[in-house]
């Protein structure tokens, strides 16, 4: 499913590549069960890994059909793709291909503990600069750096934005998002005018997002690697940082920081701090 994520961009670059034609000539629709019945759900940031590799084998599929028809043609035209089609349909060669793919060598014994339930892992790291204003618990994120590995990236700008909105959202957990309930059980902050989610005022002031070269993942679509949601984990750095900060109104020692850092959670642990002092 394409969701904003960049899914038909990749998979419209996969494809491109796979046929040796422009991505303009290539067109993605949306999925429908009537395509693909069996087609596993875009979770797990999954998604380019999954489809990528089915689309690079219906185009492979593709290519062995026509590989054939191609020695047909003059040599001056083997590169046109549209007389290369045209001279398959009346060649009756077959222009419709299905791809399937399915994450090789994975598999996980539950009772025992034992197995290989992923096939790689991704890894990033996050240095942030944060402002805290001891009178009333507000914070800036001034600066963040980070660096993150997504194997080749199939497309740059997608991927740093996806570096990007994972580490905001996680910031927003870890910092905003707030679930509070009353005595009764009812949850209270039920709806965006109780449960406060980041906005851009929340995005650092100056926000630098670097992919780590030299890193390509063997045995996936163009050597890359997933990258929605491992980088909402880098924003643990934007917390700590935020106790780093409360612990300089202090003279160190344990700086107990509640999760999400509030602005009033912030408030209190600064308090806490200036007491102890």
């Amino acid at each position: 499913t394409e969701m904003g994520q960049g899914l038909h961009t990749k998979m419209r670059a996969v494809a491109a590549h796979e046929l040796g034609i422009p991505k303009e000539r290539i067109r993605v629709m949306a999925t429908r069960t009537d395509k693909v019945p069996n087609t596993s759900p875009t979770a797990a940031s999954s998604g380019s890994d999954l489809n990528g590799a089915a689309v690079r084998e219906a185009c492979r599929e593709l290519r062995r059909r026509l590989a054939p028809v191609s020695e047909l043609l003059p040599e001056a035209e083997r590169d046109d793709w549209g007389k290369l089609i045209a001279r398959a349909y009346l060649e009756r060669v077959p222009l419709s291909a299905t791809g399937f793919y399915a994450t090789p060598g994975i598999g996980m014994d539950w009772n025992t503990g034992q197995g290989t339930p992923f096939y790689y892992f991704a890894c990033g790291a996050a240095v942030c600069e944060v402002e805290v204003d001891g009178f009333t618990g507000d914070y800036r994120l001034r600066r963040v750096d980070i660096l993150h590995d997504v194997g080749d990236s199939l497309a740059p700008g997608i991927d740093r934005g996806q570096i990007e909105g994972g580490f905001i959202q996680g910031v927003g957990w870890l910092t905003v998002e707030e679930l509070k309930w009353n005595e009764k059980g009812v949850l209270l902050t039920h709806s965006p005018d109780t449960y406060k989610i980041p906005a851009i005022g929340d995005a650092p002031w100056d926000f630098r997002v670097n992919l780590l070269r030299e890193a390509t993942q063997a045995g996936t679509v163009g050597g890359s690697k997933a990258v929605g949601e491992p980088p909402l984990m880098l924003a643990i750095a934007a917390r700590e940082a935020i106790r780093d900060a409360v612990a300089a109104f202090g003279t160190g020692g344990r700086i107990e920081l509640a999760s999400p850092a509030t602005g009033e959670a912030i408030w209190h642990a600064v308090r806490r701090v200036r007491t102890q002092t």
